[in-house]
């Protein structure tokens, strides 16, 4: 398999400088770093990673209800679905957010910590349950466009309802562990977009499928003439 530093060469390449690296997200045994109080919505926090910091959550500082829920270090409180229907309105009842949680299938933690890494920060791909990548509308294109070139299945790049921690963890954790193919389109939720730029949303890769789509990037069009224009106007040149 392509090592990290092949990757985050090739990546360099197709992206440009300006494209920040995708950050990993792995349960452990150990912190990667201070386990630091967080904001309630711990998605500014992650956001933050990929200026190279590490970030480490677990049930002590994950102080969010559903954050708590998503990460799997907690079950789902009983206010939960109240919130999301009658104070939010993202689902029309109660038991619409309930029958959803359940059809998730969540299965808590047996690992105490949760580490968000940027990937040249990583001493391997081994532990990675999915790599985030943080992109604007021209990276999308050529995200969607390498994850698209092995794969011709209706959901190979999917977006489901979800607050923005579930569409970055529970999605492609999930995904990982069912040896899965899809690619998840996230932070679409308006309660956590304002903690990241009005330009970006997030396209999250498991390893699962990672893996396959190291052995397709250079045959991609990532590097061929159309995407390098989007190159470019990503890196203002």
């Amino acid at each position: 398999m392509m090592t990290i530093s092949e990757f985050i060469e090739n990546y360099r390449e197709a992206f440009g400088d300006a494209a920040p690296l995708p950050v990993a997200l792995a349960y452990d045994s150990a912190p990667a770093t201070d386990v630091r109080p967080v904001p309630k919505c711990m998605i500014g926090a992650i956001s933050k990673v990929r200026n190279g910091e590490a970030l480490t959550l677990s049930a002590d500082n994950v102080l969010c209800g559903g954050g708590g829920l998503y990460t799997a270090f907690r079950p789902m409180p009983e206010r939960v679905p109240v919130f999301v229907s009658e104070v939010e309105h993202y689902k029309k009842t109660k038991e619409m957010v309930i029958d959803y949680v359940d059809s998730l299938k969540i299965s808590l933690s047996d690992k105490p910590y949760l580490n968000f890494v940027r990937a040249d920060n990583l001493e391997s791909w081994d532990d990675a349950e999915a790599l985030i990548f943080v992109a604007t509308p021209d990276m999308l294109s050529g995200l969607c466009t390498w994850a698209f070139y092995d794969n011709n299945d209706s959901d190979a790049v999917t977006t489901l309802f979800a607050s923005g921690c579930a569409s970055i963890i529970t999605f492609s954790v999930n995904e990982n562990r069912s040896c899965g193919r899809r690619c998840f389109l996230g932070m679409l939720d308006p309660s956590a977009r304002p903690l990241v730029p009005a330009n970006e949303l997030t396209f999250t890769i498991p390893m699962s499928r990672f893996k396959e789509m190291l052995t397709t990037m250079n045959d991609s069009a990532l590097y061929q003439k159309a995407f390098s224009a989007l190159k470019r106007r990503i890196n203002n040149v």
